[in-house]
């Protein structure tokens, strides 16, 4: 089964949190100890506030990590926007085109129409198919888009698996 890509990236992540947690700050932890009074340390306080941080944030991601590897890609639809689908929108008042792409919160970028599936905009694009028509609440006022075209999470792991075609 194919993997997400964002798997990687948050696996990435994770190495870097943990390897941070377990040589770089017990470093730290010990140079700061080494200053004495532990109620007046400064650099030993901030230390051990960045230890809870990282801990959290490992548990995070291992927990993300395995959520998004549960994930069932065959459960996926292919025919209709769902998590990772790029879809591409037509309004019908101007003639304006807009793409987005749903994606995890991890990755959301909203200036390069990466916008989370649980978003207003996301919510409002799922389980739409190729011609139908949809209502958009945006902060600008309601906007109506006709669906152009959907690349499912299938075809764009398709074409990261062959970019020429």
């Amino acid at each position: 089964m194919k993997e997400l890509p964002i798997i990687k990236r948050l696996e990435e992540e994770l190495k870097k949190v943990e390897k941070e947690l377990r040589v770089d700050l017990p470093r730290e932890l010990q140079r700061a100890a080494s200053h004495g009074d532990f109620r007046e340390n400064a650099e030993y306080e901030a230390a051990k506030q960045r230890q809870s941080f990282l801990q959290a944030r490992v548990q995070h991601l291992k927990a993300r990590i395995n959520s998004l590897a549960n994930l069932k890609l065959e459960d996926i639809p292919r025919d209709s926007v769902a998590f990772g689908s790029k879809v591409y929108l037509r309004e019908i008042n101007t003639g304006d085109e807009v793409v987005y792409e749903l994606v995890t919160p991890e990755e959301v970028d909203p200036r390069n129409g990466k916008i989370s599936v649980s978003s207003p905009i996301g919510r409002a694009l799922l389980n739409r198919e190729v011609g139908e028509e949809v209502q958009i609440n945006l902060p600008s006022g309601v906007k109506e888009y006709e669906v152009m075209d959907i690349k499912t999470l299938h075809d764009l792991l398709l074409e990261d698996e062959n970019p020429q075609g």
